[in-house]
């Protein structure tokens, strides 16, 4: 009788330690999950940092960089809200504006194009210099993602 009991018994003990052991699996892989997507999510930040930092080195952006960066922040679509994908745009159409009145300033030594405006050069170049110093200088790039970068919750 004895033998008949610890038999029945044994059968929901194997599978509550087989319910135990798969929801820890499950835990694991969600863990895991997180953790690659943090990864990645880091990498985009990194990226974002470190084009602000080189276009601040001296204002005037290479095309290749600006290519590049835009390359290596492509998957932040699918990686963050539609605000960090905004602000990935916004950094390359201000690099990209810089860059252009970089190229279209002329200093007293060389020919004015038609239609060049001095003022208007300067100042474009002074915006956008401005934007991107602030981007490091008041943690703004850092406040876009800090809500996705967050682990300490």
């Amino acid at each position: 009788m004895t033998l008949n009991v610890s038999k029945a018994l044994l059968t929901p003990v194997i599978a509550a330690i087989a319910a135990y052991i798969a929801y820890q699996q499950y835990q694991v892989n969600r863990r895991k999950f997180e953790f690659d997507r943090y990864e990645r999510r880091i990498q985009i930040y990194r990226e974002v940092r470190a084009v602000l930092i080189r276009v601040q080195r001296d204002f005037k952006p290479e095309t290749a960089e600006l290519q590049n960066f835009i390359t290596a922040t492509a998957e932040a679509d699918f990686l963050f809200g539609a605000e960090i994908a905004a602000y990935i745009d916004e950094i390359f159409k201000r690099g990209w504006a810089l860059r252009s009145a970089h190229n279209q300033y002329r200093n007293m030594f060389q020919p004015v194009l038609p239609g060049y405006d001095h003022n208007e050069v300067v100042s474009e170049m002074r915006k956008q210099e401005t934007w991107f110093t602030e981007q490091i200088t008041t943690g703004a790039a850092k406040a876009k993602f800090k809500k996705y970068m967050d682990v300490s919750r």
